[in-house]
């Protein structure tokens, strides 16, 4: 095996590490919006939620939307929301309707 370049389980355990890192990340910093996150990135926590999703129903796994974003908002998406979601300035639009968005 290449230590620089892991391949197999060792790849899949630390790619599964750095997603568990990001979502943690993401899951303290509250402060951060998502709109911010799809203007600067192109994928915000929502679109984590999505990609969660539709991983666990390739592997079978019957999950709705909000199980998949209380996963990856540790909390659940109404919750989070009412708690740290702030209203888009007219900058913020403009930007997000500029930017290059994730496929999904």
């Amino acid at each position: 095996m290449d230590k620089r370049n892991p391949t197999g389980q060792t790849r899949i355990e630390l790619e599964a590490a750095a997603f568990r890192g990001l979502v943690e990340h993401l899951q303290k910093r509250t402060d951060v919006q998502n709109i911010d996150l799809m203007i600067l990135a192109g994928f915000c926590r929502n679109c984590l939620g999505k990609w969660y999703k539709k991983a666990a129903i390739k592997r079978g796994i019957d999950m709705s939307y909000d199980e998949a974003l209380e996963a990856i908002y540790g909390i659940p998406y109404k919750e989070w929301k009412e708690k740290y979601q702030q209203d888009s300035t007219p900058q913020q639009q403009a930007a997000f309707a500029n930017a290059d968005k994730a496929e999904i």
